[in-house]
């Protein structure tokens, strides 16, 4: 049976939006001369139908189709001029996703079919290709609206303990967690797995990307895929990879179900999102949405000579959203996750990307961004946790302290300056002491709040814990790249053997690194981030890039249990919770006249004695203590030895009592008050309470 003509529609909801009188589909494409809607079978292998969008307002294509409603499989054939070098990359053989898509159909199989231009011009002047990819293309299924969403948890950012895991890694291999359900977003909301993390106290996940994503060519090519999931091409599609298939449910509605029941448990989800670019790559990538949509707008080109993008990103194409166009297509997407899916907050990686200005400027990032002015005004996302990674690899890239007050920011001058401390004693007591105390160097205090600073020592990206004490060099042979991708400067140990060891003198002296580092990450001020399988012990064979490992490499090991650190980490979470002084309430003073509302932070020398301008400056560190009292009668001190030797500490006056010691996973079972001096174990750190 044929199905109806187009009605004219409306312009005003961009994508497949259900109406009273049927499916209203609007695209984008101001430079194009026409778009058609493609209608396909439910396995979107099959065209059915072609019908040309009526409507044109504002370079909007609309049309309605009466009377349908959620289900149909559609993507867009869009026409216009193929004139590479003035931006245009026009081709109606290649159907297209459409960018507002809510579930995809299909999976990207790295076929020259999707290119728009011919394989034998790849590398010359690029004509267009007439091969129809109809078929194996990507297309959207018209989705009805969820529930909804719950309300997440109220979490004081001075208590925030941020968990960055992968949803997949996280169940794959969770042996308490259903075969069927491993590895899923309904593995993630099993209670199994839930229970981990309520255990360890952590408040916040920052969930790694979950966009629909297409892998690129050279990956597939390898027999490996875009694990971490840093090359969307729908950005408010959930990834159907992560969907268990559960009969009656779908990806859209099993990860909201999934960020319900983190809620129900009082855990918040922030969601990683890549805005910055698109699997599109670069010039001579795949056409599967946006290039084919609006190239020009969508993304920057450089300026003398259009054919090609400008690469900020490292991936082949930068965005650009200082087009309005553009600048909304993406603010919808985060609204989406807000209010249909309910995540509480975003980290956006390479986040200066999306804030750098025009060619008149010279590309420099700029604090007054459309995105970022846009993201403050608005209704449903002003008050959205905020983090940004902020570094790409353009001009000025490196912008850590730029963004706005009340947003946080990955900061990896503090993981260097731990590691650097810990591991290789090689830092002065004076950086080290500014990490600890904020690193008020890059979040001036009187302009941001204490907690601004993410602090972590390892993340998703560069050596896990395990192998930050494990490998001096990376092993990043099963990536395909022969060993050249990848961070080269880890400041990491190896303890004398290169990989794993059996030497219980290694294993310890690794533990007790770990332990430090970890305790260190938490007890710091700011916003503390651990990387999930770091309390576990879990290693990656000193893979430092395993974004294409879907596999052993980097799916969590539960059964590790002689490396587990869990109760030590959740032991040191716990205390952070309890002593005011170790929250991120304000900035840590020097005196009690000092403004703010932060503990006075009193740091001296082992023998009790302040500290020196020698004493701080010297290149090679060494041990010192800090003792913080917040507006309570309870203080507290910690003792730091970042040194090869263990080392005695004149103690205040008064007695105190061990709440850790980074030597020891366990406290003794009795322990009396110590008074006086205290002996502290190489590489570690000591935490005392009145």
């Amino acid at each position: 049976m044929s199905l109806p003509s187009l009605l004219q529609g409306s312009a005003a909801v961009w994508g497949a939006s259900l109406t009273a009188e049927g499916v209203n589909f609007a695209l984008a494409a101001p430079d194009a001369t026409g778009v058609d809607l493609c209608l396909f079978d439910e396995t979107g292998s099959t065209e059915l139908q072609r019908l040309a969008l009526p409507g044109c307002t504002g370079g909007v294509w609309h049309g309605l189709l009466p009377g349908a409603g959620a289900g149909p499989v559609y993507g867009y054939r869009v026409h216009g001029p193929w004139a590479p070098a003035q931006g245009h990359r026009f081709n109606p053989a290649k159907v297209l996703l459409d960018p507002y898509a809510l579930e995809v159909v299909g999976r990207y199989d790295g076929s020259e079919l999707h290119w728009a231009h011919t394989p034998e011009s790849a590398r010359g002047s690029q004509q267009t290709d007439a091969r129809d990819n109809a078929a194996t293309a990507l297309k959207a299924r018209v989705s009805a609206a969820l529930p909804p969403a719950s309300a997440g948890p109220v979490i004081e950012a001075r208590q925030r303990v941020m968990y960055e895991l992968h949803v997949k890694g996280f169940t794959r291999l969770h042996p308490g967690v259903p075969a069927h359900l491993q590895g899923t977003y309904a593995g993630l909301a099993h209670p199994a797995a839930i229970a981990h993390l309520t255990a360890l106290g952590v408040t916040t996940l920052s969930v790694m990307p979950v966009a629909a994503r297409a892998d690129e060519e050279r990956l597939q090519h390898l027999g490996l895929s875009n694990y971490w999931g840093y090359s969307p091409i729908a950005w408010s599609a959930p990834e159907p990879r992560y969907w268990s298939g559960t009969p009656g449910s779908t990806p859209r509605s099993e990860f909201r179900a999934m960020v319900d029941a983190l809620h129900a448990a009082g855990l918040e989800v922030v969601l990683d999102v890549v805005y910055n670019h698109t699997a599109e790559t670069d010039e001579l990538g795949p056409t599967l949405s946006l290039r084919g949509i609006a190239n020009s707008t969508y993304y920057h080109l450089e300026p003398g000579d259009a054919a090609r993008y400008i690469n900020w990103t490292g991936c082949g194409n930068c965005v650009n959203l200082n087009h309005p166009l553009v600048l909304r297509t993406v603010m919808d997407s985060l609204r989406t996750w807000v209010l249909d899916y309910g995540v509480d907050g975003f980290r956006f990686d390479l986040a200066p990307v999306m804030a750098r200005g025009t060619r008149d400027t010279g590309y420099r990032f700029n604090p007054h961004a459309p995105w970022l002015a846009a993201v403050a005004q608005d209704p449903v996302l002003r008050d959205r946790l905020m983090v940004a990674e902020p570094w790409d690899i353009g001009p000025g890239g490196y912008q850590l302290g730029a963004f706005p007050s009340g947003w946080l920011e990955w900061n990896d001058r503090f993981r260097d300056t731990q590691r650097s401390a810990w591991l290789r004693h090689s830092t002065s007591r004076g950086a080290l002491a500014n990490r600890l105390a904020g690193s008020a160097d890059a979040f001036t205090p009187s302009a941001r709040p204490a907690h601004s600073s993410v602090n972590l020592v390892t993340a998703h990206d560069g050596f896990n814990l395990m192998d930050v004490v494990s490998y001096c060099e990376r092993h990043n042979d099963a990536n395909g790249e022969h060993n050249r991708d990848g961070h080269g400067h880890n400041l990491s140990v190896n303890h004398g053997v290169e990989g794993t060891s059996d030497d219980s003198h290694v294993v310890q002296a690794r533990a007790r690194h770990r332990r430090t580092l970890l305790a260190a990450t938490l007890l710091s001020l700011g916003t503390p981030m651990l990387l999930a399988g770091d309390e576990l012990g879990h290693t990656q064979g000193g893979n430092n890039n395993a974004y294409c490992q879907d596999n052993a490499t980097t799916w969590l090991r539960w059964d590790a249990v002689v490396q587990h650190e869990t109760a030590f980490v959740a032991r040191v979470i716990a205390l952070r919770k309890r002593l005011e002084a170790l929250q991120a309430a304000g900035w840590w003073r020097g005196h009690a006249s000092d403004s703010g509302s932060g503990p006075i932070a009193r740091w001296a020398l082992p023998d009790g004695s302040p500290l020196q301008a020698a004493d701080w400056d010297a290149p090679a560190g060494g041990p010192m203590s800090v003792t913080l009292q917040a507006d309570t009668p309870q203080a507290l001190v910690l003792l730091l030895n970042p040194a090869r030797e263990a080392q005695a500490f004149e103690l205040p006056p008064g007695a105190w009592c061990l709440a850790l010691d980074t030597a020891h996973p366990e406290l003794p079972a009795e322990s009396s008050a110590l008074v006086g001096s205290v002996l502290l174990q190489a590489d570690s750190l000591m935490l005392l309470t009145t």
